[in-house]
């Protein structure tokens, strides 16, 4: 007998999680995130679902047509068709939230246990997927698993990534059992014929307990390097400095503004500094830009701006400061008939932009017909310990997505 939504959320939610700061530190390939994967295959042999596994570890469960009894599919019958696919991921940022991505792994599996109890059955396919280092928080790559699934990350780039602490990917997956020479584009895709992420909305501007997304903003990472010249901080004369964190730091200061002025997002939220020293001047400092905007246009001329300050800076500091993107992503409009379908389904749902980024944007990027619902979060508040959905509102996005799922899979 299947669990309920309660239930499995208890059990997944107690993996990984800091028992001081109550966040969660789920990071690819890591051990917390192999329970967390563990416990879904488990979920999914429990429900007799036939699990499939690229390379790079991407799962969908399938629950085939044809099935007899509710809750004892013994596997695929037939042809292998195309079916619709739902699901999210299970990693998290470093100290992140507990609904960011399970929230939608769990809601999927429930959808599916709502469905078979009332007796449906699909006339294509209905997979539950787990994907794998969606957040980035380990290698550095939002979305790593989708990217390589779908070829937009080349396998040479995505194993060479490296963790802070100098563990390449490469590495990582071959202490977890993984064949490096699997890792590529993803047979997967080629059974996705629909895709839809459910997930825990990230800002506050959804007010009804489910809605369905337009679209996700452009967005993307961005390196900057700022050099200058270590020094003694006790014996060196501030006009004498050629310091880089000065240059970083008005660059942080002048993103905050720019972006208040496009009504875009920046955000530095890493930093290295080298040598690290209490009692030194730095060489060198290394900060992360995160940077999204409602259009390309707004979101290149931020970086221009952000950029063009910072130089400007670096020369009145006697440094020097180089900007690397490290990933790009387009925006992202979900296909405008699925989505008003799905609102449709839902009551007129309301549909709404997110800044965020998802495995969903990347399948859709793909050509594969993709839409995402969200479930209401009454703060606001995401990648962080403070992350929060009601349980009633949950409880509605299961409903939701079993009343999507039944319409997709007709």
């Amino acid at each position: 007998m299947t669990e309920s939504f309660e239930q499995l959320w208890a059990e997944l939610a107690a993996i990984g999680k800091d028992p001081d700061s109550g966040g969660y530190h789920r990071g690819g390939w890591t051990p917390t995130e192999r329970e967390a994967t563990a416990w879904f295959l488990d979920q999914c042999a429990t429900r007799g679902l036939t699990v499939e596994s690229d390379g790079i570890g991407n799962l969908v469960a399938w629950w085939e047509p044809g099935e007899e009894i509710p809750g004892t599919i013994g596997g695929a019958r037939g042809a292998r068709l195309p079916g619709v696919v739902t699901g999210s991921h299970l990693d998290s940022v470093i100290d992140g939230g507990a609904f960011d991505g399970p929230l939608g792994v769990v809601s999927a599996l429930s959808a599916v246990d709502r469905l078979r109890a009332e007796g449906f059955v699909p006339s294509v396919p209905i997979g539950v997927g787990a994907f794998v280092e969606e957040e980035g928080s380990r290698f550095g790559m939002p979305c790593l698993g989708s990217r390589i699934a779908t070829g937009v990350l080349t396998p040479e780039k995505a194993l060479a990534l490296q963790d802070r602490a100098g563990v390449s990917l490469a590495d990582a997956l071959k202490d977890n059992g993984v064949d490096l020479d699997r890792v590529g584009p993803s047979s997967l895709l080629a059974r996705m014929g629909t895709f839809v992420e459910l997930h825990v909305e990230q800002g506050r501007a959804l007010t009804a307990p489910v809605g369905v997304a337009s679209s996700i903003w452009p967005h993307g990472r961005f390196r900057f390097t700022f050099t200058g010249e270590a020094n003694h901080a006790g014996t060196t004369l501030m006009e004498d400095r050629h310091d880089p964190m000065l240059t970083y730091a008005m660059t942080a200061l002048a993103a905050n503004k720019q972006a208040r002025l496009a009504g875009a997002r920046a955000t530095f939220g890493r930093l290295a500094v080298e040598p690290n020293g209490t009692n030194a001047v730095p060489s060198r400092v290394t900060a992360w830009l995160d940077a999204r905007a409602a259009t390309a246009e707004v979101l290149e001329s931020l970086l221009v701006a952000i950029t063009r300050q910072a130089t400007e800076r670096a020369e009145r500091d006697g440094t020097q400061v180089e900007m690397v993107p490290e990933s790009v992503s387009p925006i992202v409009d979900f296909q405008p008939d699925l989505r008003n379908r799905l609102s449709a389904v839902l009551g007129d749902a309301p549909v709404l932009p997110t800044g965020a980024g998802h495995d969903a944007g990347v399948f859709s990027d793909a050509g594969i017909p993709t839409a995402m619902l969200f479930v209401r979060n009454p703060t606001g508040i995401s990648h962080s310990p403070a992350e929060n959905a009601e349980m009633d509102d949950c409880l509605a996005g299961v409903e939701a997505l079993a009343t999507v799922l039944k319409d997709l899979a007709r």
